[in-house]
């Protein structure tokens, strides 16, 4: 269990003067959010959200409830307001709590979604986070407390959470953090390339492109759209699933959940014009392969997989060296990895940080309050608090 902690205890700030208008929320089985209309109410959101996520945008989401809540576990909380979808987030219950029987409520988020945020319309933040709370004090089922992961610990969700719990003087504990890479600079590619890497390190891999390059023709293709995305999408699955990952049976292709949810989301993304596909080849071959989501401002890099019997010339480095180039894309200002923290590869080459964290949030009355009282102290016992 993750033991870190901290309580809010912030001051409220000064509301805006003109408040948005009143929002109501309600708690939707995710079915009923397919159909064309829903959809399109949906994917406006995602245009109006303060912060990206692709993750919970309508071409994820579905394909991922299709695959791993074919019974409707999953609800999809909904703010409307003016006639219009202003906040969505997919909820459970569940009766565990990273494997101790601790039944809470809690954002849906499987092993590929990489940012469990909500999507909010830009100044409804506050209004979806106390709607979300006392939808939760008055609905908790079995549940003991509220956890929301992962979040962003920046940025407007963030900041309106914070001063939500503080002004409703709600109990709240940052039960885990971590820092992930992420791209974001003013240099060219190049010049972050060199500020990024050592020359050692550059000589090595110009040595290992050379070296490469004596195996055949070497090219990058960088494509966005559908056209071919079909056959894209299998030749990644076989590439992914012919290394390592195949070997343990944590490939995408080794599941046919896994397998349709990553086909599905692809096609999506390319359809809606939110994905690019880097690709390093020889004599034609794919032999690395990323896929990034394009969720403006922001990108999140995906999935990537290589081939190994080429490891020795390092070809997912080499494709990352290229990847290197949203730093110059119009409309791109930054790109999350969404990589394991201390990642052994992406961190050498990508010298921001993105903090990312799990809240744990008191919910219902006294006696729950006391329960969460008892659960914090167990799960941090003997450390330090940490500090927003």
């Amino acid at each position: 269990m993750a033991n870190l902690a901290f309580s809010i205890a912030d001051k409220p700030v000064a509301q805006a003067e003109l408040a948005p208008p009143p929002a109501s929320l309600d708690a939707v089985i995710w079915h009923t959010m397919e159909q064309p209309a829903a959809i399109t109410a949906w994917d406006l959101l995602a245009q109006r959200a303060s912060e990206p996520n692709p993750f919970y945008e309508s071409w994820h989401l579905l394909p991922s409830l299709r695959a791993l809540d074919p019974k409707g576990k999953v609800r999809l909380l909904r703010l409307e307001a003016g006639g219009r979808l202003t906040g969505l987030m997919p909820v459970r219950a569940d009766s565990g709590y990273y494997g101790y029987p601790a039944p809470n409520l809690r954002n849906w988020a499987h092993a590929n979604c990489f940012l469990g945020a909500p999507l909010v319309e830009s100044g409804y933040e506050e209004q979806f986070w106390r709607s979300l709370l006392s939808w939760a004090d008055n609905a908790p089922g079995k549940a003991l407390f509220l956890h929301l992961a992962p979040l962003a610990l920046a940025g407007p969700l963030y900041e309106a959470l914070r001063r939500v719990l503080s002004e409703t003087d709600r109990p709240a504990v940052l039960v885990h953090r971590e820092e992930r890479a992420m791209l974001q600079s003013a240099l060219s590619p190049d010049a972050y390339f060199d500020a990024a890497v050592n020359a050692k390190k550059r000589k090595e891999l110009r040595r290992q492109s050379r070296r490469l390059a004596e195996e055949g023709a070497l090219a990058i293709e960088r494509e966005t759209g559908a056209d071919g995305i079909d056959g894209w999408t299998d030749e990644f699955l076989r590439l992914e699933a012919s290394g390592w990952k195949g070997r343990v049976g944590s490939a995408l292709a080794a599941d046919s959940a896994t397998a349709s949810l990553f086909t599905e989301a692809i096609r999506g993304a390319a359809s809606a014009d939110k994905l690019e596909r880097l690709a390093l080849t020889l004599d034609g071959r794919r032999v690395a392969m990323l896929a990034t989501f394009l969720s403006r401002p922001g990108a999140y890099s995906y999935k990537t997989a290589y081939a190994e019997e080429l490891a020795r010339f390092s070809p997912g480095v080499l494709l990352q060296r290229e990847n290197l180039q949203f730093l110059a894309r119009d409309g791109i200002d930054w790109c999350d990895s969404c990589a394991s923290a201390d990642h052994p590869m992406i961190d050498h080459l990508w010298r921001e940080r993105r903090a990312i964290g799990r809240y744990s949030i008191v919910i219902g009355g006294a006696a729950r309050r006391a329960a969460f009282r008892l659960l914090s102290l167990a799960e941090n016992r003997g450390k330090e608090p940490l500090q927003p």
